[in-house]
């Protein structure tokens, strides 16, 4: 029997796809001489097209931002829980635009592709990409979709990240960064994660020097030894001590090597469902284009002297508990943006889960993204 959809969802959405022939430069010095764009849209383009946002996804994220594929799905899209009817994201009043990354492994072109140039599996031979290529590429998308300026541009983390590049690289074709849960780049113990994760993925005797595919198999192991080691890092300290304490599976200590500790049992599980929906060298990828993620070096290593390029206004939120990207990474924006002399709005968000809590429905995070993009609807509406 089919149910019945929330009335705040988008509802059953179907992804779009475009094919762009003319060649992209990347940063890496190579070319993607042609490439396949996946995205979602939800609400409706208004006739002056100044009421879009653009949805930019973190590492493990993909264009299902909001509603169902299915009327049988469970889970909706990963920030379902900001964008819809009367939602923060307002698809009422907002045309919501949320492309899948180069790079990717969910129908952008990626390592998963085949190369049309070899009729191979890309696999190790897809170029590096950054967080620069990324918004090149969605500019490209803009063109293509008739947007000349974005109203926002918002996302969490690597998404946020994003947000930031295009304030910089493009200022006239955007009026908002939403600047979520992020750093101005990242810390040497950020990257040192990143090294483990990608040591993890390169040491599976499944990887096969990234041809995996062509060897019909995974590094199944490694994929999911990095996501266990990711995901404890996305979690704060206090949320896994009242989720799990020292809970043990079966109430007595097998003094053995298998799983144990309830925490052990969370882990393995979110390991292994995850090498079943992400493919590992759009893994290797995705941590390396964090890693490279620092718009101030072409600017004299100077954060302020970047921001200077920008026009948009600004709302960057943290999270008590993200010690992964901690409030105080965020406040390096928020000084950066004063010394520019741009407009920013700053919110401390009280929590307790980590840095996922900028997918979560915390109240007052709710009420932050509501309450600024209510002014940024009433901005637009007021231009007719």
């Amino acid at each position: 029997m089919t149910r019945n959809l929330p009335d705040d969802s988008v509802g059953l959405v179907t992804p779009d796809r475009l094919h762009f022939d003319q060649p992209l430069a990347l940063d890496c010095g190579k070319s993607l001489p042609q490439y396949d764009l996946v995205y979602e849209t939800y609400g409706r383009l208004n006739a002056a097209r100044s009421n879009a946002i653009l949805i930019c996804h973190a590492l493990s994220g993909d264009h299902h931002a909001a509603g169902y594929h299915s009327p049988e799905d469970r889970k909706p899209g990963w920030w379902d829980n900001c964008i819809g009817p009367g939602k923060p994201i307002d698809t009422d009043r907002f045309f919501v635009v949320c492309p899948h990354n180069l790079g990717g492994c969910k129908g952008s072109t990626g390592p998963a592709s085949i190369d049309p140039d070899t009729g191979r599996y890309y696999g190790p031979d897809f170029p590096v990409v950054t967080v620069r290529d990324w918004v090149n590429s969605q500019a490209r998308l803009a063109d293509a979709l008739g947007i000349e300026q974005w109203a926002a541009v918002a996302g969490g983390s690597l998404g946020a990240m994003q947000a930031m590049q295009w304030a910089i690289d493009y200022p006239d074709r955007l009026r908002h960064a939403l600047v979520i849960a992020a750093a101005p780049k990242l810390s040497a113990q950020n990257i040192a994660f990143n090294e483990i994760a990608r040591q993890a993925i390169m040491s599976d005797p499944d990887f096969h020097d990234g041809r995996y595919r062509e060897h019909e198999t995974s590094p199944r192991r490694g994929l999911a030894l990095a996501r266990m080691l990711g995901h404890v890092t996305y979690l704060s300290e206090a949320s896994m001590r009242a989720k799990f304490g020292r809970e043990l599976r079966e109430g007595n200590l097998s003094f053995g090597y298998d799983v144990e500790f309830q925490v052990e049992s969370y882990l393995r599980y979110q390991g292994h469902s995850f090498v079943d929906r992400f493919d590992a060298n759009t893994y290797l990828l995705m941590t390396k284009a964090l890693d490279y993620f620092d718009p101030a070096q072409r600017y004299g290593n100077d954060l302020a002297a970047a921001f200077r390029h920008s026009t948009s206004r600004f709302l960057v939120i943290s999270f008590t508990s993200d010690w992964r990207f901690s409030p105080a990474r965020s406040r390096e924006i928020v000084s950066a943006l004063m010394e520019a002399d741009r407009r920013v709005s700053y919110a401390e968000i009280a929590s307790d889960l980590g840095h996922d809590d900028f997918l979560m429905p915390i109240p007052d995070y709710v009420r932050t993204l509501g309450a600024y993009l209510d002014r940024v609807a009433k901005e637009t509406e007021g231009e007719h």
